[in-house]
């Protein structure tokens, strides 16, 4: 078993709010799925050949084909509480997590981690392996560029599967090709809120983007907060797709940006909603969730509109993980039951409003 206090600060590099336009997009994330010549791919592989791929990375660390750092932690080996820590910091995949109701992990599925970059790999996820980068803010072209070098250190290393015609070859075929995915987790209160949301979101699909929930594929939407994501993986280079990513992603914020100026001309109610969600994260004995983040939504609109001096955005990120159940259960050294997890991410939430309550918020960028 892994200690969780060793992983205390892996993958929490994005909620620095250090990034572009980090007031509107919490992360961006770019992805590449690739598999193993020679190797079955997952849908169709036992055990043995689970076993094989992860002989194949682990053989690998320590090598320049790595950044320096890097660190292979099998899933099966470590518990469901430092697993359920990477989960909600969005280095893992639930896929990864494990199976369900408490069950271990697949054989041979891992998480490598390059604790000099902010990179990371899944192995024996739905590929073989997922490079992943993930960012602060509007920072596509970034995040590409260091999972672009992670993808040509293995490829020197490893034989991956590309067909010259199709590209690179993934268990699912919308992945086909370059294999990538670009995401950006967006905060979009004011379009919202003006009811321009859905001709937005519309017009994503229009230009081979999409939009999901807060935790992906299949999630609600919660607290005004989407991901958009490309849909096309093949037929254009990588370079040309992060491109079109962040232009896309940029015109998006643009749009908020103009929306949130409407509602700053709209004086007391716009103002009454903010401060009613500030008042009421300061002052709750009780929090679910899912009611935190509508709340977050209206104070970190707050922040960004100057109406609010505090909470820094980068502490407004950090409650949106460290309040999740698994980071709850590590600062109270135990499980937490439903109520009383409640009762915890509610203290939490307000000892953070009460020791930023005279901080300046410096760490937006518009």
């Amino acid at each position: 078993m892994r200690d969780p206090g060793a992983v205390r600060d892996l993958g929490l590099g994005w909620l620095d709010a250090s990034g572009p336009h980090a007031d509107i997009v919490l992360s961006t994330r770019v992805r590449l799925a690739r598999n193993l010549r020679g190797h079955r791919y997952l849908a169709r592989a036992g055990a043995a050949d689970r076993q094989a791929v992860y002989n194949r990375i682990e053989g690998i660390v320590g090598t320049p084909a790595l950044p320096g750092g890097a660190e292979l932690l099998r899933m099966e080996e470590l518990d469901v509480h430092t697993r359920r820590i990477f989960l909600e910091r969005r280095l893992i995949s639930r896929d990864l997590f494990g199976r369900g109701d408490g069950k271990a992990p697949h054989l041979g599925s891992a998480l490598l981690v390059c604790s000099a970059d902010a990179v990371s790999v899944m192995v024996n996820e739905e590929d073989h392996l997922r490079l992943q980068s993930l960012m602060s803010g509007l920072s596509a072209m970034e995040a590409w560029s260091l999972v672009d070098r992670l993808d040509e250190g293995i490829g020197r290393d490893l034989l991956l599967a590309y067909h010259h015609e199709f590209g690179f070859l993934t268990a699912c075929p919308t992945n086909a090709g370059t294999g990538l995915r670009a995401s950006a987790l967006v905060h979009l209160p004011a379009l919202v809120l003006t009811r321009e949301i859905s001709r937005v979101l519309e017009g994503l699909d229009k230009v081979g983007l999409t939009h999901r929930g807060l935790d992906g594929e299949g999630s609600d939407f919660v607290g005004n907060f989407f991901q958009i994501s490309n849909q096309t993986t093949l037929g254009k280079s990588e370079e040309d797709l992060v491109e079109h990513f962040g232009r896309t992603v940029s015109a998006v914020i643009d749009k908020e940006r103009r929306a949130r100026e409407v509602l700053r001309g709209a004086g007391p109610r716009t103002e009454d909603l903010i401060w009613r969600a500030y008042g009421l994260l300061r002052h709750a004995r009780l929090l679910a969730y899912r009611d935190l983040m509508e709340l977050l939504s209206g104070v970190r609109l707050g922040v960004s509109l100057g109406l609010l001096q505090s909470p820094r955005v980068s502490s407004l990120n950090r409650i949106m993980v460290f309040s999740q159940a698994g980071h709850l259960a590590e600062a109270a050294g135990r499980d937490l039951p439903g109520p009383e997890r409640q009762t915890h991410r509610a203290e939490y939430v307000r000892k953070v409003f009460e020791s930023e309550r005279t901080s300046p918020t410096t760490d937006t960028e518009s």
